[in-house]
């Protein structure tokens, strides 16, 4: 916290005393939401969903992001000390939470990893789901070795270009391709329970953008040729423009279903495993609201 390394932006600001880097966040937690969420892949949801925490601030700022009202530089969500994070988890696996599903963590990773430790002590036995943008340091994973058992990341893009104009991170394909690396060494091949629940390995989320199918089908090539069946993946549909119609005309609409089944037929062909989505989960009403449910002890 001293001189901020954790995401590969290394702002290098004192988070201890106060001062905040491209993610907005101090040493301080915040998250926005705790609650059982059954929105996830089917393997992470189970019967009663995944246990999510939804913590506040990014260090990516995607300008399509649909959790941008908790994920900017700007204040939001609840301050939790690692004492309280550890009781939510808790309280989630006491819900019947399939997973306990961690969603944007990695500049909070020091924080979580007290906080697990704590929580294992105190009998949480659920698999933890490290629920991340990609863009990540191969040494914050590091810190998680142990105690993460399944990754979940996105892999967003393949060209440079599109990373850095829609997310202001260039180097966004080589340190996403990296960081699955890193998470696949941790965890190793995909394992499942009777029940079909994912105990341990790496799924990548991939969210087709509009007009972009040359990009998915780049992503799809890759993480085919270097992972293989090494992992899962995820072929999402669900953008749903939000506030970008000024700046970002070209992506100002929703996926077609011609580009989406284009995708999946490359998806198919590739002899990648794991999940596509019905034309269902596009919209607005998949957004959680932001009350700060399942925060505040009661």
């Amino acid at each position: 916290m001293g001189a901020c390394t954790l995401c590969p932006r290394r702002c290098g600001v004192n988070r201890a005393a106060g001062e905040r880097g491209f993610c907005g966040a101090d040493d301080t937690v915040y998250v926005a939401r705790a609650a059982l969420h059954p929105w996830e892949e089917p393997c992470l949801a189970g019967e009663h969903g995944a246990g999510t925490v939804f913590f506040s601030h990014c260090t990516l700022g995607c300008v399509y992001c649909q959790n941008r009202a908790i994920s900017g530089p700007h204040e939001s969500g609840l301050p939790v000390s690692v004492e309280r994070l550890a009781e939510i988890f808790m309280e989630l696996q006491k819900q019947g939470a399939a997973t306990l599903d961690l969603v944007t963590p990695s500049h909070y990773a020091p924080q979580i990893v007290a906080a697990l430790r704590r929580a294992h002590a105190e009998g949480l036995h659920l698999p933890v789901v490290y629920n991340c943008g990609g863009y990540e340091c191969v040494d914050t994973l590091r810190l998680l070795d142990g105690l993460v058992d399944v990754y979940l990341p996105d892999f967003k893009y393949y060209s440079s270009y599109y990373a850095a104009r829609y997310s202001g991170a260039a180097d966004y394909f080589e340190v996403a391709s990296d960081a699955v690396a890193e998470m696949l060494r941790q965890t190793g091949t995909p394992m499942f329970n009777g029940n079909g629940l994912l105990k341990r390995g790496v799924l990548v989320r991939h969210l087709m953008l509009p007009t972009f199918g040359g990009d998915t089908a780049q992503v799809l090539r890759h993480l085919a040729e270097r992972f293989g069946d090494h992992i899962l993946v995820s072929l999402m549909r669900q953008y749903t423009p939000c506030g970008v119609a000024e700046c970002y005309p070209e992506i100002d609409r929703t996926v077609t279903d011609a580009e989406y089944d284009e995708a999946v037929e490359w998806f198919a062909s590739l002899g990648l495993s794991g999940y596509t989505q019905e034309g269902e989960a596009i919209g607005e009403s998949f957004i959680p609201v932001w009350n700060g449910e399942g925060v505040q002890k009661t």
